[in-house]
């Protein structure tokens, strides 16, 4: 018989390591541009962009912050994979996926708008939609376990006849009686 979750933490490691490297490159993208702009630089070649730039750059800045944070809770579920860890890191997967929803919000009004766009700037665009794709996976797989057991920790009724206590797998269940 296959562990408890073993399905789920399977994909789960290697889209939490995908996903860390996305928000750390989203990271040095986002504040390189930044740095460009608050020096006034945006003609740069590799820069360029509208008024909706400066928002798009700042949204991915902090959605880099929160995105790599979300990946080292995860990694920490990954670890001890319990219902307990599952709540920190489904919290946070969904925040940075806000977040990361909202910087894109941004870029498609920048792209909207026109003008010219850098490689690096058409790059972060290109990065931010794949991390938020992969966030969205990220979220799906780690609520998995809510459909059924075998895709890892779940939600479970609590408040039952065993004063919270559930029983895992094929262990008796441990009465007061």
């Amino acid at each position: 018989m296959m562990a408890v979750g073993r399905d789920s933490k399977d994909l789960i490691g290697p889209l939490l390591a995908v996903n860390l490297v996305f928000f750390l490159i989203v990271l040095g993208l986002a504040g390189w541009s930044v740095d460009k702009y608050i020096n006034g630089e945006q003609n740069h070649p590799h820069l360029g962009g509208n008024p909706a730039t400066i928002f798009m750059l700042i949204y991915a800045l902090i959605s880099g912050v929160i995105g790599a944070s979300s990946m080292l809770v995860g990694f920490v579920h990954l670890r001890a994979w319990r219902n307990d860890s599952l709540a920190s890191a489904s919290a946070m997967a969904i925040i940075s996926w806000a977040f990361t929803a909202l910087a894109f919000g941004f870029e498609c009004k920048q792209i909207l708008l026109g003008g010219h766009r850098g490689e690096r700037l058409k790059t972060l665009e290109a990065l931010i939609i794949i991390s938020l794709l992969s966030q969205f996976l990220y979220v799906v797989v780690l609520h998995a376990g809510f459909f059924r057991s075998r895709y890892g920790p779940g939600y479970h009724k609590y408040g039952s006849d065993s004063a919270g206590d559930i029983p895992v797998g094929n262990e008796p269940h441990m009465s007061s009686t």
